[in-house]
């Protein structure tokens, strides 16, 4: 009886020799192409070179090399007896196990200086090919692409004398979600490579005048990271995906170091949280975060004092909060964050003596933020709707000044004023519409959020403020549609407003805010939250 034939063709050549050692053993023959075949003979392991199977010289630099009907007809004939009798007219062997990775092109790409000869260099042809074959053919061959998987096919191998039907099916899923991963990468990166003509304009038109970043097709994937207790209700299932390959950013990128597993709530929260540390990148911020929205956003001369403000903006919101911490968390921190109950806390790093406070609290969920988390931005924003998904440019951290905005009222603000609106501006964009922030004194001291009327946003956070709204400022992630808005700022006691403006009415408002003596500038910028 011939022996059974295995092609191993592998660029991560981790375990290779074992796996063909194995399959020596078991009785396969061992095909192999270049560095692969040099790899297996040096270890002993005798190896029939493809080029010797298929009667042709690898070419071309080797760009060509399996490309051949005897590698693949030998992949792709079924177990029927009209292939068996084509592959004997034809002097091809059946092939049943195919062990192929790929060029790292994923490797090549995240190089700082690489170029795009380089990279198109390690988009593999040949490999991809016999895997998508061997992958098609399950219900005969067997496909890895995962070295981690060679123990496991060996075992069954020995026990059952050949791969089960299962096995097999169960790689082919992966071995096509590889393939799948690795064209996304490509894809992806051309896309945003895309070669330059003499004048440096892309050779490639864009569908639309201004919307040339939005291609025709986004491939989004994702890799299981760990799967949720549950999801957004106990009935719910759920599980947490990150995007792209390790070292992972933002949330996916955080290191936990004590308490229970994250939620789906959990993640949105601390999602919420870390979007605001990111607009106070250069201070001490803490950010106290309850349902995706925060009930308190403070700066500080300390992560102390940051964190003791944001809490006390609304103590009563902040039990069961989830605390963003823009700065290493320190002992001193770590007592004031233990004396309420904190579902979890972010930070960008923290210390042992912390760590020994926290661990008093075994269920309190301890995250580490990566390095890059505040220059590593989302390139795109996506929401999920019934049917498909909407995209946008993310609404990302900018540094307004006072230089950037139009005065629109007789009075200026005072240079607190001034600072004090621009911190309420990037509180203001992270807080769901219809949005409004009270600030004073480096802290929000009252936040509404989500109604369906600016007015009423605005008065719940005067209520939230109460007397601590007397000389504190006002953000408006939109216009005010009528005068009402700023009137119940003036009966709170605000000072000073920042809105973009852009109202039909925007006269309306300004003459209230000077009725007031209420000072009150236009960003021209909108921050709307859905």
């Amino acid at each position: 009886m011939a022996k059974r034939k295995a092609i191993i063709s592998v660029y991560d050549k981790s375990g290779v020799v074992e796996f063909a050692r194995a399959l020596i053993d078991l009785g396969f023959e061992i095909l192999s192409t270049g560095g692969t075949a040099a790899e297996l003979s040096k270890a002993g392991i005798p190896v029939t070179l493809v080029s010797e199977v298929t009667g042709f010289p690898e070419i071309l630099g080797g760009r060509v090399k399996t490309l051949h009907p005897k590698i693949h007809a030998g992949i792709l004939a079924r177990a029927t007896r009209e292939h068996e009798e084509e592959l004997k007219l034809h002097g091809i062997d059946p092939i049943s196990l195919v062990a192929v990775n790929l060029y790292p092109f994923k490797e090549t790409i995240e190089k700082p200086d690489v170029t795009l000869e380089e990279a198109v260099e390690n988009i593999d042809i040949g490999g991809p090919t016999m895997v998508r074959a061997a992958a098609k053919n399950f219900e005969r061959v067997t496909v890895v692409t995962d070295p981690g998987k060679y123990s496991e096919i060996i075992a069954e191998l020995r026990s059952k004398g050949d791969v089960s039907k299962a096995m097999r099916a169960k790689l082919a899923e992966e071995a096509f979600r590889h393939t799948a991963e690795y064209d996304a990468a490509i894809a992806g990166y051309l896309g945003a490579n895309p070669p330059k003509t003499d004048n440096a304009k892309s050779v490639a038109e864009p569908m639309h005048e201004s919307q040339d970043s939005f291609v025709p097709i986004v491939c989004v994937r994702g890799t299981k990271a760990f799967d949720l207790r549950y999801g957004e209700n106990p009935h719910q299932m759920g599980a947490f995906y990150a995007i792209g390959d390790p070292p992972y950013s933002g949330i996916a990128g955080a290191r936990l170091l004590q308490g229970k597993p994250l939620s789906f709530n959990n993640l949105l929260d601390a999602d919420a949280a870390l979007r605001i540390m990111r607009e106070f990148r250069e201070e001490p911020v803490a950010v106290v975060i309850k349902h995706t929205n925060p009930c308190g956003v403070a700066t500080g001369s300390s992560l102390e004092d940051a964190y003791v403000k944001a809490r006390e903006a609304d103590p009563v919101s902040a039990f069961g909060s989830i605390v963003g911490l823009g700065g290493i968390l320190c002992r001193d921190t770590a007592t004031r964050i233990v004396e309420t109950f904190v579902e979890a806390v972010l930070a960008k790093g923290v210390t042992d003596e912390a760590l020994d406070v926290l661990s008093k609290k075994p269920n309190l969920r301890v995250l580490v933020l990566p390095e890059n988390v505040y220059d590593d931005l989302p390139e795109l924003d996506v929401r999920w709707v019934d049917g498909g998904f909407i995209a946008q440019s993310p609404d990302v951290p900018r540094d307004l000044n006072m230089d950037d905005v139009e005065v629109v009222t007789e009075r200026r603000p005072t240079e607190q004023e001034a600072r004090w609106l621009l911190s309420a501006f990037k509180v203001v964009k992270h807080v769901k519409s219809n949005a409004i922030v009270f600030w004073k004194d480096d802290a929000t001291v009252g936040v509404g959020a989500g109604q369906m009327n600016r007015v009423g946003s605005v008065r719940i956070a005067a209520e939230h403020a109460g007397i601590k709204a007397e000389g504190a400022v006002m953000a408006s992630d939109a216009f005010f549609p009528f005068r009402d808005g700023v009137d119940a700022a003036a009966k709170a006691g605000v000072t000073a407003i920042i809105q973009p403006g852009g109202s039909i009415r925007d006269k309306e408002s300004i003459d209230a805010a000077n009725e007031h003596g209420i000072a009150m500038v236009f960003t021209g910028i909108r921050h709307f939250r859905h």
